[in-house]
């Protein structure tokens, strides 16, 4: 028998690191960096037929101050990565990055020295959205799964450790062993 049922119905029971993810999640203002293509995509996105509105992304800010979510949408050059870079460390603690597109995530067909090749080597990336240019309904996907990403973030130390634990076992991870036909180990 739980404190559940000693309690009256209508009684909401939660922690408070779970009503501070759901509004931290309710609550993300982007700061658009839209580089290419896929900005008309990102673009539209904010458009009356998707509404981010919907899910408390209303205003987009134009300053990285204001800001907690950077969508990089498009080839980065290296003469704006440290424009990038400096946008994103302007932005509030905590911060996300979705790097939409695939000019964004890897180069894409821009495999020369002019091009940044990811722009994960400038920032660090939540998530990556693949496609050229990725639909808008692609995009709020991703957003929805930031989201759910935020929601079961932890707080304070607690965070601390589990960041932590993530990265050490990211670098536990053992690289694939491709075995030959005659059964060693290449």
């Amino acid at each position: 028998m739980g404190i559940e049922e000693k309690l009256p119905s209508g009684v909401l029971l939660t922690s408070v690191e779970k009503i501070a993810g759901w509004a931290r999640a309710r609550s993300v203002w982007p700061a658009t960096f839209g580089l290419a293509c896929c900005a008309i995509e990102l673009f539209q996105t904010g458009g009356p037929k998707h509404d981010l509105a919907r899910f408390g992304m209303e205003r987009a800010s134009a300053t990285p101050r204001q800001a907690d979510l950077m969508i990089v949408a498009g080839r980065v050059s290296q003469k704006m990565a440290p424009v990038l870079r400096q946008i994103y460390d302007q932005m509030s603690d905590p911060k996300w990055v979705i790097s939409m597109g695939v000019c964004a995530s890897s180069g894409g067909m821009f495999n020369n020295y002019a091009i940044v090749q990811g722009v994960d080597h400038i920032v660090p990336v939540d998530i990556y959205l693949p496609g050229c240019p990725p639909r808008p309904e692609m995009l709020m996907d991703s957003i929805l799964k930031l989201h759910d990403k935020i929601m079961n973030m932890k707080l304070g130390i607690d965070r601390d450790r589990q960041i932590t634990e993530l990265e050490e076992a990211r670098l536990g991870i053992q690289p694939l062993h491709i075995a030959s036909p005659e059964g060693s180990q290449l």
